[in-house]
């Protein structure tokens, strides 16, 4: 495996558990709680920045491994699942993750608070399966 920028990684990585914990410390209890403005908008905020350090990550893995320059960041993913890098369901996951960023950036139709309040409360683990396998590219890679 081709060096890795190790320091930029775990940065992204200690970046991504600040906003989580920001995340969890206002996680709305309920919906009528989460659809509060403040706490609606803190947590989309909150969900679209962690995405953010999750996408920034795979590209430095592939700019780290030279996998080549993605037409688009789904083929970032690609390029990670074909190198075996992330499995084929991790891909999916990320792509879900991306394409509800831009749900959340760009408003692309009406945001559904369900599915955020949803995301806020049952699916954070998603980022702790991501972060963990980091980890393990890191540590197996020996740059950890």
């Amino acid at each position: 495996m081709r060096p890795l920028d190790r320091d930029r990684i775990l940065k992204k990585i200690d970046e991504l558990d600040g906003y989580l914990r920001e995340l969890s410390s206002i996680r709305p209890v309920t919906f009528e709680e989460y659809v509060r403005i403040e706490k609606k908008r803190s947590c989309e905020r909150l969900l679209q920045l962690c995405i953010e350090c999750v996408v920034d990550i795979c590209a430095l893995i592939n700019t780290g491994l030279r996998l080549g320059i993605p037409s688009e960041e789904n083929d970032l993913f690609e390029k990670l699942e074909r190198s075996g890098i992330i499995s084929s369901s991790e891909k999916e996951a990320l792509k879900r993750m991306k394409a509800f960023r831009n749900i959340l950036v760009h408003e692309y139709g009406h945001v559904d608070d369900s599915i955020v309040y949803d995301v806020v409360r049952n699916k954070l683990d998603d980022f702790d399966t991501f972060r963990r396998r980091i980890l393990q590219i890191l540590t197996e890679s020996g740059h950890l």
